[in-house]
């Protein structure tokens, strides 16, 4: 066998042991989350760039690997974002509604000072030293707990309007996550030559 035939077929040997190895570093890196790359493959691969782009079958397999974890990410994070926005949703939900409940409580509340009010006011000479005591006690004890009351509605709007901002700017950056996800998918595939 001549020196020619041994060096083709060392070469078609390194072609395919090269092949091995970027085939099995591909798989590592989807297997773990890593960005697959035309360097990260090439280092970890021990195969030169050139090789990547020249070897038809090397840059597929890598042109495949990237595209799908691209849109395996691009869907996990697709719904890691729909599942927080969904909690932060109903978070705001719950905060209109108790909101809406310590409100309606407040006015609850109101009226039924003013009913006492008012029947202290008409019929102050009937009552006793001890009904009127009873009943200013009563008064403040409510006048207590419309304050609480109302200190409890603050506190609601001022979370109720922290969670709408959230939703907003999550909104905002999921947006801004969407589009770079899709330039980077269009950045990382690779031009296709002929080999």
């Amino acid at each position: 066998m001549g020196r020619t035939a041994q060096t083709l077929r060392a070469r078609s040997q390194k072609t395919r042991a090269g092949l091995v190895r970027i085939k099995s570093v591909v798989d590592q890196l989807a297997t773990c989350g890593g960005p697959i790359t035309v360097a990260a493959v090439a280092r970890q691969a021990d195969v030169s760039r050139t090789f990547l782009y020249e070897r038809t079958e090397a840059r597929t397999i890598v042109t495949e690997a990237t595209l799908r974890a691209c849109g395996l990410r691009a869907q996990t994070d697709q719904d890691q974002r729909d599942a927080l926005e969904a909690a932060w949703r109903e978070r705001a939900l719950n905060i209109e509604e108790a909101l809406s409940n310590t409100n309606a409580e407040v006015v609850n509340q109101r009226e039924r000072i003013a009913e006492l009010l008012g029947q202290i006011a008409a019929l102050q000479g009937e009552w006793t030293d001890a009904d009127v005591v009873r009943i200013t006690t009563a008064d403040v004890s409510l006048q207590r707990e419309v304050r609480a009351l109302t200190v409890e509605r603050d506190r609601l709007t001022e979370r109720l309007s922290a969670a709408q901002d959230n939703a907003r700017v999550r909104r905002q950056t999921h947006r801004r996550t969407r589009s770079a996800d899709h330039r980077t998918a269009h950045r990382t595939t690779l031009p296709t030559t002929s080999g």
